[in-house]
């Protein structure tokens, strides 16, 4: 009965992780293609790979890309960092109204968040790419936040006033006592933000404006003349550079723990 119980529990999670995993596999598949058809074998090839770079139109919208993802994921760490530290020391209330606060941009639909921010930047600031990256420090903000504040929350306030104590600047002592305890929640809300924003297109189309164009916006524009198989050759590095950066920070985030335990 065990036996049979942890068969279909390896299945069942096979199958999940098919699910998860299936379409990307599917467009690893096409990046090598050497059929326009996404239903034709026409036998592997490099060139989509070879002709990405000479691509102007998806090299401009790499760009700004890359651009804005960065650009908007830094602030936001920032911004999300400051506030977690914020509402931490707060009062009970008070911290309590504020994580209310915090949770409507994650609960609130992207059509929503995305016109509401169109009106209020055509308001006072013609939309480009700077409007672009203030919608996205704005919903990216929450996600830092809900990164940091558990690390915080199990942070001993004793280490930081002993520290003090001892004539440290609170400065000083935020840096040599907080900040390695809350740097890995600090690093994941920056991933996420950065992860959000490269993937965001709701949000990027409503405050985007004319002459602004992202991989996500270019990808839905192709969608009625066809997907050019560049894009598929470019997702194929960009997942495989995410997967290479997981790989080394959950590696990193093992080592440390391991000279943690040799060192107790």
């Amino acid at each position: 009965m065990n036996k049979f119980k942890k068969g279909a529990s390896s299945l069942y999670l096979a199958l999940i992780f098919l699910f998860l995993y299936a379409p990307i596999l599917v467009l690893i598949v096409l990046s090598f293609n050497d059929s326009m058809s996404r239903t034709v074998w026409g036998g592997f090839t490099l060139k989509w790979y070879a002709n990405l770079s000479s691509n102007d139109n998806i090299m401009e919208a790499l760009g700004t890309t890359i651009k804005i993802t960065l650009t908007s994921s830094i602030f936001a760490t920032i911004l999300g960092t400051t506030a977690a530290i914020g509402i931490h020391y707060m009062k009970k209330r008070h911290a309590a109204i504020m994580l209310g606060a915090t949770n409507i941009p994650l609960l609130n639909a992207d059509i929503v968040t995305g016109i509401s921010l169109m009106l209020l930047f055509t308001r006072f600031t013609p939309l480009g790419e700077f409007s672009v990256i203030l919608a996205h420090i704005a919903f990216s903000v929450p996600y830092v936040i809900f990164n940091v504040l558990p690390r915080l929350q199990s942070l001993s306030e004793a280490c930081f006033e002993a520290a003090t104590d001892l004539g440290a600047t609170p400065m000083y002592a935020f840096y040599k006592v907080v900040w390695p305890e809350i740097f890995p929640g600090v690093l994941s809300g920056f991933l996420m933000a950065l992860t959000m924003s490269l993937d965001d297109f709701t949000i990027t189309y409503f405050t985007k404006g004319a002459g602004v164009n992202t991989l996500s916006t270019m990808l839905y524009t192709q969608l009625r003349k066809g997907i050019q198989p560049e894009l598929y050759a470019l997702s194929t590095i960009l997942f495989l550079l995410a997967f290479v950066l997981l790989l080394v920070i959950n590696f990193k985030g093992s080592a440390r723990k391991e000279v943690f335990k040799n060192e107790k």
